[in-house]
Formats: structure tokens, C-alpha cells, sequence
């Protein structure tokens, strides 16, 4: 077991985070933004910036080539759909990708979007670990999570019944 602590300084001791998450042990903030029979989206639960969602796998795997090809098409089309809601919900024009095969969680895609204030820490890969540092120890306050719930339920009202 870990303790992990999540951006509402709330600590959860658990196995794997994704999967407390995805089986709904543990409700991120804001609840699931889209959920299919593979995947479940919603606000990452330890960098409290608007429009940070994660996409993980409800199966318990941990790379991307590990995928069925049921899951790559549904993987790949939520991606999609998810990047779009950003754009025309949150206006969010870029996004950065992660995801990472030596995680202590399973497979999910992080989708770091790339507001204004992000770019004094840079503008290259590099400069998300600072910027998501910065976003947990300054920006756990009422306000940013009255905007990051806000966020959560227009993404959410936009992917639902949303096809590409």
C-alpha cells in the first residue's frame, strides 16, 4: 500500500491509484468527466489545474502496446473527443501528452493543457514538472477549485453523447 495525497490534501492509502479511481473506490474531484467499458476520464487527482485530465484504462495494465484493439480504438477516439471538448469548452489550445510505462499506477494518458501563466516556467517539456509543482503548492485554493469544478462539468455536458 501507498499514501498518496491528492490536490484537495486529502491522503488515500491504496495499491494502485488508477485503479481505487477507475472502480470508484476513490471519486476524483469533480466525479468522471467520460467513462467507456475501457476507460474513465476525469481531473487529475494531485495537480489542481482547470482541464488536467487523466485517461486511464480500467484494466489493470501498464503499456500501451498491452492494449486489445477494442481498447487502441476506443483509447485513440477518446483522446480526440476529449482534446475537442477542451478546445471549444475551456478554449485550451495546446495540450501536452503524457504517459509513462514505469508509472506506480497503470496506464493513463496525462493531458496537460498549456494556459498562459505555465510559459514563465518555459515553453518545452521540461518545463511541466515546475509548472505542475507550482500548481500544487499555489493553487490549492477555493477559487482555482471553483474553476476547476466548473471545468469538470462543461467537459463533462460536452463529451456527453458528443460523437466525432
Amino acid at each position: 500500500m501507498r499514501k498518496i495525497t491528492l490536490s484537495n490534501g486529502e491522503t488515500v492509502e491504496v495499491e494502485c491509484l488508477s485503479c481505487a479511481i477507475t472502480s470508484g473506490r476513490i471519486e476524483a474531484d469533480g466525479g468522471v468527466i467520460i467513462e467507456t467499458d475501457y476507460f474513465h476520464a476525469h481531473q487529475d487527482v494531485a495537480y489542481p489545474i482547470k482541464g488536467l485530465i487523466i485517461l486511464a484504462s480500467k484494466r489493470h495494465i501498464t503499456c500501451f502496446d498491452e492494449l486489445n484493439a477494442e481498447e487502441k480504438m476506443d483509447y485513440i477516439n477518446l483522446i480526440s473527443k476529449i482534446r475537442k471538448a477542451q478546445r471549444n469548452v475551456l478554449g485550451i489550445e495546446y495540450v501536452y501528452y503524457f504517459y509513462n510505462e514505469d508509472t506506480t499506477h497503470h496506464f493513463h494518458t496525462w493531458m496537460v493543457p498549456r494556459y498562459e501563466w505555465m510559459y514563465e516556467f518555459g515553453r518545452s517539456v521540461e518545463s511541466i514538472r515546475p509548472v505542475l509543482l507550482h500548481a500544487r503548492n499555489n493553487m490549492n485554493n477555493e477559487e482555482n477549485k471553483q474553476k476547476m469544478m466548473w471545468a469538470i462539468k462543461a467537459l463533462a455536458e460536452e463529451l456527453k453523447g458528443n460523437t466525432l
